[in-house]
This record gives structure tokens, C-alpha cells and sequence, in this order.
């Protein structure tokens, strides 16, 4: 493989196509948590026993971090042999296409059992997709950013996650106000049917992006890795487990997310659903302003203290937030949950694409971050199911709820303490340190 001449860095259009992709990405996803919490109960599940139905249906959003690690070993294993372009257009069809197709499900009312089955096929594509996501967007955007500048341009894939979050969040505020014999029988499907409009965009600006400086180089001097996972796991095992660990942290966003918008609006609480959306859409909105600020820290003092303040702040700002919404009062929940999600919660955010893509050198970078983030992504996935458990049979035992995601927080901790500063690594010397000893890898010319 020949090296392009104009083999130079597009940061901007790399950090654009990884905002839009990230947001339909996490659009379709935010989108299936806000109606696994409020639709699909009802919709999917018997409705003779509301308890369980919900307990199933939350184990349906769990089922597509289960199918993440599946997707990681596939498509990070194409990602490093054909590059990051192909693996985010890919990506970028299949989450569309399976959002698309939960919009054109039968109820259980129209086709009995096979509904919730259908409902899980088409939330294990979603898994597969989101799989090679964020760790090709991620791979893409750290290979075309300047060295310094590293940690603020990957953070907008991401800003799109957030975007994608904010934007489905406002999408179901309107869909809400539906009354509830049209939001339960065709209203809830809109959202879903509307992913196309942000898949065609998406793929517009993916196709014109080019293949990253660093990918062309390495393939072109060396040939591509013939089987990425091993050199990963021989060179990178250690970082691996790293990013495993450092990944626990989504727990957070998942629990504040899906498990508290349930508890909010339960009989126990019995907060409005445009009440807690409201407060899921503004955290949003300060998180799309922190993430990149929190990302731009990073490149003056390090990833390592910026992650940290996330992870344990995470831990402490959660108790907070549930605290509030155990009281019922708004204006409460409303702070705090800005400031654990919006702010706090950001730091981690924002600033884990570059620290665990600096992990990696560029041969096995797209392998080693989608396997060390979908298996621990897979954890945090579930962590939504387990928490309904840990609340108790009448789901109001926030304080339980609390004290397990802060026990979440403790692995990312332990993760980032270990890990290496990378933030003034030249990008073409990342992974060194942990590859020095290794023998060389089998390679094939591209």
C-alpha cells in the first residue's frame, strides 16, 4: 500500500464525521433506554405484572452491551487490517438499519412472544454496530489530530454521544405529550423511523473522509497485522485490561440514564416523564460544553488526573442525585443532576477516547480499544438490570443503587492509577513501551 500524497491530517473533518456518527450511534441507543424505561413494558411484555416487565425489558438495553464484545473482536479485527473508514460507514449503516426495524416491530398484543424476540435480534445488531463505533471514530480522529491537540479532538466523538443523547431525549419530550393510547400504539415508533434522516447525513460526510496519515504510513512501511488480536494480546494484554477497567465507568451514565429515569417516574416517586427527560436533555447540553473543555485540560496536564476527577467525583455525585430524586424535589434533581452528569461525569467522558487510544500503536489501536471498551461496556450495560434487583421489590432502594455504581467507579480508578501518561507522546511513537521485547508481528502487505 502506497502512502497518498495528500496523506496529511483533516482533524476538523475527522472530528465532524465522528460527532455525526456518534450521534446517530448513541441516538439509536438513548433512544431504545428512554422506551425500555417507559414504553416497552407495555408494549413488549406482560402488562399483568409490571414489575417484571420492566425487569425484562431493562435486560433487553443490557443484551446489546452483551453483543458488544462479539462485534469488537469482528470488527476491530477488520478495522486494523482495512482501515478506519470502512469500519465507520459500516457501522454507520447497520446502527441505522436495525433502529429503523425496531420502529416496524409487532406488539405482543399483535404477535405474542415473538415480539420480545424480535425486539432482542434487532438490539444485538445495535450492540454489533456500537461495537466498532466509538473505537473507529475514536482510532480516526487521535490519527488525524495534532500530537498537542490529541485529547480535544477526540472528544468529539464523544460530544456526539452526547449530542446523539440530547437529541433523543428531546425527541421523546415531544412524543410524551402524545396521549397514551397514541403514544403506546404508534407514537413511540417515530423516533426510531427519524435515525434515517441522521444516518443519510452521516454518511454523506463519512464517505469523504479520508483514511488516517498514520494507518497509510504503518500499512504502506510494514504491511497490516494478518491477525491484530494476537499481536494485541501478546504486546497489550496489560492495556487491555486496562481499558476494561477503566470502562466500568459508563455504569454511570447507563444507572443515571435508564435505571433513575425509572425510579423518577415509578409509583414510589412519581415524578413526571417530561420532568425527568427535561433534566436528561439540559445535563446534555452542559455536558456537550464540559466534554471538550475537560478534553482540552487533558492536553495541558494529562489524561490520567482529568479521568481521575471524573471516576471518583462519578462516585460521590451519584449518591447526590438519587438522594435527590428519593425526596421528589425538582429543583434538587434538576442540580444535581446536571452537575454529576453535565459536569462531573464529563471529565471521565471526555477525555477516556484519547487516554486509552494513546494505549495502543497503531496496528492494534482499533482492536485494543474496541475490546477493552465493549467488555466492560458489556458490565456497565447490565448494570442497569442488576441495579433494578438491588433497589428491591418495590425498586426504592436508592441508597443500595448508589453505593453499587460507586463500587463501579473503583476499577476505572485503579485503571487510571496504573496507566502511563501519554498526553506529549509523539502519535507515532504511542504503544512503544508496551511493545518493546515483543517479537515482530506477522504482517501483510496491503
Amino acid at each position: 500500500m502506497s502512502v497518498p500524497a495528500d496523506a496529511v491530517g483533516q482533524p476538523k473533518k475527522a472530528a465532524a464525521a465522528a460527532w455525526i456518527g456518534s450521534a446517530l450511534e448513541y441516538y439509536d441507543f438513548f433512544i431504545y433506554g428512554s422506551a425500555a424505561a417507559l414504553i416497552f413494558p407495555k408494549v413488549f411484555f406482560d402488562e399483568s405484572d409490571p414489575a417484571t416487565a420492566t425487569l425484562l425489558s431493562l435486560a433487553t438495553f443490557g443484551v446489546a452491551y452483551a453483543a458488544r464484545p462479539v462485534g469488537a473482536l469482528f470488527l476491530g479485527h477488520f478495522g486494523d487490517r482495512v482501515g478506519r473508514k470502512k469500519i465507520m460507514v459500516f457501522t454507520l449503516i447497520l446502527m441505522g438499519l436495525s433502529t429503523f426495524l425496531i420502529g416496524c416491530l409487532p406488539t405482543r398484543a399483535q404477535v405474542g412472544g415473538l415480539a420480545p424476540v424480535l425486539l432482542v435480534a434487532c438490539r444485538v445488531l445495535q450492540g454489533i454496530s456500537a461495537a466498532g463505533e466509538q473505537a473507529s471514530a475514536n482510532s480516526m480522529t487521535l490519527e488525524h489530530a495534532p500530537p498537542n491537540r490529541r485529547g480535544f479532538f477526540t472528544s468529539f466523538t464523544l460530544s456526539g454521544t452526547q449530542g446523539g443523547q440530547l437529541i433523543a431525549t428531546l425527541v421523546f419530550l415531544a412524543v410524551a405529550q402524545l396521549p397514551d393510547d397514541q403514544l403506546m400504539s404508534w407514537g413511540w415508533r417515530v423516533p426510531f423511523w427519524a435515525s434515517v434522516v441522521v444516518a443519510v447525513v452521516g454518511f454523506v460526510i463519512r464517505r469523504k473522509l479520508q483514511e488516517t496519515p498514520a494507518f497509510a504510513k504503518q500499512a504502506a512501511a510494514e504491511g497490516v497485522v494478518r491477525l491484530p488480536l494476537a499481536v494485541l494480546l501478546r504486546e497489550h494484554w496489560v492495556d487491555v485490561l486496562r481499558v476494561i477497567g477503566g470502562a466500568l465507568i459508563a455504569s454511570v451514565s447507563t444507572i443515571f440514564t435508564v435505571w433513575a429515569l425509572a425510579y423518577a417516574t415509578s409509583d414510589s416517586v412519581g415524578m413526571s416523564r417530561s420532568a425527568m427527560l427535561w433534566v436528561g436533555a439540559l445535563a446534555n447540553l452542559v455536558a456537550l460544553a464540559a466534554i471538550p473543555l475537560w478534553a482540552t485540560l487533558s492536553d495541558r496536564i494529562g489524561r490520567r488526573p482529568v479521568f481521575l476527577i471524573g471516576a471518583s467525583g462519578s462516585a460521590i455525585a451519584m449518591f447526590g442525585y438519587l438522594w435527590a430524586i428519593s425526596t421528589g424535589n425538582y429543583p434538587l434533581i434538576l442540580i444535581l443532576g446536571i452537575v454529576a452528569f453535565g459536569v462531573v461525569y464529563s471529565a471521565a467522558n471526555g477525555v477516556w477516547p484519547s487516554f486509552y487510544g494513546e494505549m495502543f500503536s497503531t496496528r492494534v489501536r482499533l482492536s485494543g480499544m474496541a475490546i477493552g471498551t465493549q467488555i466492560g461496556f458489556a458490565v456497565a450495560g447490565f448494570a442497569v438490570t442488576f441495579a433494578a434487583q438491588i433497589a428491591g421489590p418495590d425498586g426504592k432502594d436508592w441508597s443500595s443503587v448508589a453505593l453499587f455504581t460507586a463500587a463501579l467507579c473503583v476499577p476505572p480508578l485503579i485503571a487510571a492509577l496504573s496507566a502511563r501518561e501519554t498526553h506529549k507522546v509523539p502519535t507515532e511513537h504511542l504503544g512503544e513501551r508496551a511493545a518493546q521485547g515483543a517479537s515482530q508481528p506477522e504482517t501483510v502487505t496491503a
